[in-house]
């Protein structure tokens, strides 16, 4: 039970990631190299829709998650 619960986190956690480094990059091919680097994406927990973040100090509502910028630039 241990295994499955744990191979269904790490899925979910690479929908995330995938869902969050989608909207990085539509911004990038979008806008190109700007002066404003996003520190991360706010992503929906349920809907997986999502906004850059471009602040010091992001504020979450209770149903997102925060991934940072570092995660979306490495490859999966």
């Amino acid at each position: 039970m241990v295994y499955i619960e744990e191979a269904n986190q790490q899925t979910k956690k690479s929908e995330i990631i995938t869902a969050a480094r989608k909207i990085y990059d539509t911004y990038y091919s979008l806008h190109g190299p700007t002066n404003r680097t996003p520190i991360g994406v706010a992503l929906d927990k349920k809907t997986y829709r999502g906004q850059l973040l471009f602040t010091k100090a992001p504020i979450l509502l209770p149903g997102e998650y925060f991934i940072p910028v570092n995660e979306l630039e490495t490859e999966a």
